[in-house]
């Protein structure tokens, strides 16, 4: 059976031939377009945009189409079988996505096929998708829990402490509450650091210019940038970039 996965994300399209298989860790299929036939245990459904399923661990299961289809592939490792409404899926593996749930397989659907999820978002996201499909409407743990997900997601909006309110539906006073409950700290700390994480991220893992980092990050300018690295790290964007490489190189 394949390796076990944390949690990972992918875009899959199926021909006719059915190939069997089965692996350590669940997954969750999500199509996008088209309709796949899936057969998971002797149990056979068929998934279209509004009907998706959930594959045990271990499960024999497999699937073919004599259609165009793309779906979002879903891997979950057992540990994240310890919070979350798993058990309730995985005794129904054939389940409706609702408009609520198609919304996030969409917005996911957008993201993935540019280029893969940061890790963080799809942390964020997967709750929020799996208590929307088994509850019938959003239920995280956090009131705050689509918000970050989408500032993760895009980072480089305008985002503002009104923005931030509207997105996550409460009012500016409520949003510092909650920042304050769950996060001990401010809406706008925390938009930094997130900015400063994912800028810190493309300059580690690209060699896209430091000025389009600092703009796509949400940063005015590359020297907005300098300046919040220098406060929050002590460094540079070219100095983190160099040692992030010299740190890859030595462990090659």
């Amino acid at each position: 059976m394949a390796s076990e996965p944390l949690l990972d994300l992918h875009i899959r399209s199926y021909g006719e031939n059915r190939d069997a298989d089965r692996h350590n860790f669940a997954q969750v299929v999500l199509p996008v377009s088209g309709e796949v036939a899936l057969e998971i245990e002797g149990r056979t459904g068929r998934l279209d945009p509004l009907h998706g399923a959930f594959v045990a661990p271990g499960a024999w299961h497999s699937q073919y189409s004599p259609v165009a289809n793309r779906s979002l592939i879903l891997d979950v490792g057992a540990p994240n079988f310890e919070q979350g409404p798993w058990q309730q899926l995985l005794e129904r593996p054939f389940t409706a996505i609702g408009p609520a749930a198609r919304k996030l397989v969409e917005f996911m659907g957008i993201l993935a096929a540019g280029s893969a999820p940061a890790p963080s978002v799809l942390q964020r996201w997967t709750p929020l998708l799996l208590d929307t499909l088994t509850l019938g409407a959003p239920q995280p743990a956090s009131r705050l829990a689509a918000l970050l997900a989408r500032i993760e997601a895009e980072p480089g909006l305008a985002w503002s402490t009104d923005s931030m309110a509207r997105t996550a539906g409460v009012s500016v006073s409520r949003l510092h509450t909650l920042f304050r409950d769950e996060h001990d700290t401010t809406p706008h700390d925390w938009l930094l650091r997130c900015r400063l994480q994912r800028a810190c991220d493309w300059l580690a893992g690209s060699a896209r210019p430091v000025a389009e980092i600092a703009l796509a990050a949400g940063f005015s300018e590359q020297s907005a940038l300098t300046r919040a690295m220098r406060r929050a790290l002590d460094t540079t964007p070219a100095a983190y970039r160099r040692a992030q490489r010299e740190k890859r190189s030595k462990t090659q």
